[in-house]
């Protein structure tokens, strides 16, 4: 004779898997539909890339009718992408590298010296992630003007300076997790404040300054209000303005699709390729640095 207890237990126990596959099913149906949406953009640029004006006018969601590298390979011709890829790769690596340098810097002497001073510092490069660059952006353009330094040089400053704030607000939490002790072990071995900041200091903050370099690096890398302000169509143009004054030139009578789709194509695959290669980093990093502020 069966017992009614375990009978009973058996059912719920029944019902409770069962009402969890069925919540496990909901949640990848929505999470499925979340990626579908996010990916759209990329399907739509990708499948574009490849299609004439008329074709992407018709059925800009189809496949091309055949494949062909023409219009990939006109669009490299058209923005001058490697001579524009490599300025926006100094650009981008050279504001990255200040950025590192100084937000590590400041962030560490801020946690080590654990003063009024040291915090209201702190709450000032907070502060400053509030302001928009909007606000600043008139001002700021006619001061660099003055200085003449309205260059590349005077560019690689500004993305420095607007990219502390956030960066030291990671490093800020990041580096309370560092032991002390182990710094004061350097000290002991003859480590003066550089050599504990290059060979003790930043190899521990490993993870936390490719999160820093992977952010700054697809903000900096996609910028374009910035440099047309900074810029403008001079020589040294990155590629979002090669992009735009080719747009410009190509769409006088509307739009070129057949030469936009392409050139933000071959613009995005090289931060594409940084970001699949450190994205691993980039969670842990920010978790981190924020769970520890």
């Amino acid at each position: 004779m069966n017992n009614p207890t375990l009978v009973t237990s058996s059912k719920m126990n029944g019902n409770y898997f069962l009402k969890k596959r069925i919540k496990n099913i909901l949640l990848y149906i929505v999470l499925i539909c979340i990626a579908l949406y996010t990916l759209s953009p990329l399907w739509l640029l990708l499948v574009n890339s490849f299609k004439d004006q008329s074709q992407i006018i018709t059925s800009p969601l189809g496949l091309p009718s055949s494949f062909t590298m023409d219009y990939i390979l006109n669009a490299i011709n058209e923005i001058h992408f490697f001579k524009a890829l490599g300025i926006t790769t100094a650009i981008t690596a050279l504001s990255v590298l200040v950025i590192v340098v100084v937000s590590s810097l400041a962030a560490w002497m801020m946690v080590r010296n654990k003063t009024k001073s040291s915090h209201i510092v702190f709450m000032c490069f907070v502060a400053a992630m509030l302001i928009p660059f909007q606000a600043v952006m008139y001002p700021l353009i006619q001061f660099f003007d003055d200085l003449h330094l309205k260059s590349a040089s005077g560019l690689i400053l500004m993305y420095g300076g607007f990219g502390l704030s956030m960066s030291v607000f990671l490093y800020h939490g990041f580096v309370k997790g560092v032991p002390l002790g182990v710094e004061e072990a350097a000290t002991i071995d003859g480590c003066n404040i550089f050599q504990m900041y290059i060979h003790v200091v930043m190899p521990l903050l490993k993870s936390i300054t490719v999160t820093v370099v992977v952010l700054n690096s697809m903000w900096i890398w996609n910028d374009y209000l910035l440099p047309f302000l900074v810029i403008g169509n001079s020589n040294t143009k990155t590629l979002v303005l090669e992009l735009y004054f080719a747009r410009i030139t190509a769409g006088q009578f509307g739009n070129p699709w057949q030469l936009i789709f392409p050139s933000v194509l071959i613009s995005i695959i090289p931060i594409i390729i940084v970001y699949l290669f450190l994205q691993k980093f980039i969670v842990k990093g920010i978790s981190d640095g924020a769970i520890k502020s």
